[in-house]
């Protein structure tokens, strides 16, 4: 299927996600290198949500002021620290289960300028 003019690839089944910027595949991209994910004010914020999630209770960090490759390392070690499963995506950490006043904790003392309150 041919593409209109003005139109760009987002997704392909061969390669994934497109970057918007060079539109090579996401994982050969040069440009997000470049850049780091993060944006936003320096403060991370921690919150507990279950909205959208069938009732289940995920601890939600968001606005680190790291690069991709670090906030993955964050998700990791967090979720070690928790026990627990999560992911990381879109510059957001998501662990299962309330775990609020233990990752406040820890990224105070990691250094981190931290809102949220322990559960």
């Amino acid at each position: 299927m041919k593409r209109k003019s003005g139109e760009r690839l987002v997704f392909s089944t061969e390669s994934g996600r497109i970057c918007p910027s060079c539109e090579s595949p996401v994982a050969e991209c040069q440009c997000s290198t470049e850049q780091t994910s993060f944006q936003g004010d320096g403060t991370i914020r921690v919150r507990r949500e279950s909205k959208g999630r069938r009732g289940k209770t995920v601890t939600v960090i968001d606005g680190a002021p790291l690069a991709h490759d670090e906030l993955q390392a964050l998700g990791r070690e967090l979720k070690a620290l928790c026990g627990s499963g999560g992911t990381t995506k879109g510059g957001v950490i998501e662990i299962q289960g309330d775990h609020r006043t233990r990752i406040v904790e820890r990224l105070r003392q990691d250094g981190f300028s931290v809102k949220g309150s322990g559960g």
